[in-house]
């Protein structure tokens, strides 16, 4: 039972159901009345409504954007929990100027890294198309490529990127790698060549997005970039969606430019890779495990 004097936290986006099984909630029993919402709101004004009652917002990663519009409407909140070491879509100084402090949690980077080689592997033995086939009676269809002695090109090469490299090496790939401010030394330090973003792309196999979004990075794979790719080579991104430019991944899978893709996170301003699966080019995995 709760009573008026109960903090009232919400858990927004848990649409897998995992947020009070993942974590010790028990600190709070008799304290706060935890609220977990499993659909996703989008419209700024529903996402008001929904939060008004609210003293504390627990946000899952970047699925619900706490912009200042929001927050300048909740006048009740006091504070806004995050997962991961940091988080875009909060508006930090309209949170400061009202005084909502925002914490977040400990993050582990190893889901990530064995994500993106799950996605390499699938696209480069074609898994998801051959077991689609399979289910619908047919038999293999494609001769799987082999990474040994590929080119594994990395858009940057921090944490997780350095590890998602020395898995590259494992696989007896080449290891090139490109960023803003990436330095020679530090890319040979994990056994990989720093190279010019333009010659990344030309020479890779699998390019793979390792980047934090900024106004740097925002946009920064389009048309110019897909265009240098090799047509058999794929592109992998888990890191966020916005610094693909959708439309022009589709475009370059549609018209044979490069030979797949393989994606988990999405442009929030974008429908186009949540459409119906006939309106999807062949070659694309969707795998939306962490939708921003």
């Amino acid at each position: 039972m709760t009573t008026p004097n109960h903090v009232q936290i919400a858990v927004l986006d848990d649409y897998q159901g995992v947020a009070l099984r993942v974590a010790d909630w028990s600190a709070l029993r008799g304290r706060a009345a935890v609220t977990v919402f499993n659909d996703h709101v989008a419209d700024p004004a529903a996402v008001v409504a929904r939060l008004q009652p609210f003293d504390v917002v627990c946000v899952m990663r970047e699925r619900t954007p706490l912009t200042r519009v929001i927050l300048e409407r909740l006048p009740r909140l006091r504070l806004i929990a995050s997962t991961g070491a940091q988080n875009a879509s909060i508006d930090l100084n309209a949170a400061r100027e009202r005084g909502v402090q925002v914490v977040h949690t400990g993050y582990s980077s190893t889901p990530a890294v064995e994500l993106t080689w799950a996605l390499i592997l699938a696209g480069a033995r074609h898994i998801v198309s051959e077991n689609a086939s399979l289910r619908e009676g047919g038999w293999q269809r494609h001769v799987g490529d082999d990474l040994a002695g590929c080119t594994l090109g990395l858009l940057g090469l921090g944490h997780i990127g350095g590890a998602v490299a020395r898995i590259g090496k494992a696989f007896d790939m080449s290891v090139i790698a490109w960023s803003q401010n990436l330095a020679a030394e530090s890319a040979a330090d994990i056994g990989a060549v720093r190279v010019s973003k333009e010659e990344l792309f030309r020479q890779a196999d699998v390019v793979s997005v390792h980047l934090v979004l900024s106004q740097r990075t925002r946009g920064l794979v389009g048309a110019a970039e897909l265009s240098l790719m090799k047509p058999t080579a794929r592109l992998v991104n888990t890191s966020r969606g916005a610094i693909v430019v959708e439309v022009d991944l589709l475009a370059a899978l549609r018209e044979g430019k490069i030979a797949g893709a393989a994606i988990d996170v999405f442009d929030e301003v974008s429908a186009r890779m949540k459409a119906p699966k006939s309106d999807l080019p062949a070659g694309l995995i969707v795998a939306p495990f962490a939708v921003v």
